[in-house]
């Protein structure tokens, strides 16, 4: 009887993490990314001799969801990015912010994978380098 409530009690904390455990949409790809859509045509606005951008990046169906950003510029500089399509999960949801703080220090591509989001963070990239390509 001693040893029964230990049993029961690591048999219960063992199984804690495979009730948690969420699956990747796995979609048959050897590849980390691919492209399923091309970046959008360039939305501009003027308003008091600053012009204003927006694009939106490819669409990247990633192992963990889809990852698309729109990128807004304010003349020749990065003003904003946002995620219009990002994969539902945790990790994902703690690197945005990190990934966007990043790209607008940078005004570039040229930024670091956040640990742990790195899948999520190669689709980032890719489709904000898109963004960035198709402003011209």
């Amino acid at each position: 009887m001693k040893r029964a409530l230990p049993v029961l009690v690591l048999s219960v904390a063992g199984l804690i993490p495979v009730w948690r455990y969420a699956p990747s949409h796995d979609t048959g790809s050897s590849s980390t990314t691919e492209a399923a859509a091309p970046a959008s045509t360039p939305s501009v606005s003027s308003s008091g001799g600053t012009t204003t951008t927006v694009v939106s990046g490819s669409t990247l169906d990633t192992e963990k969801g889809p990852v698309q950003v729109q990128v807004t510029f304010s003349g020749d500089r990065i003003a904003s990015v946002r995620m219009l399509q990002q994969p539902n999960h945790p990790q994902t949801r703690a690197a945005v912010p990190k990934l966007i703080e990043e790209t607008l220090q940078a005004q570039s591509a040229d930024i670091d994978a956040v640990s742990g989001a790195t899948i999520t963070s190669d689709g980032y990239k890719e489709s904000l380098q898109a963004a960035i390509d198709a402003r011209g």
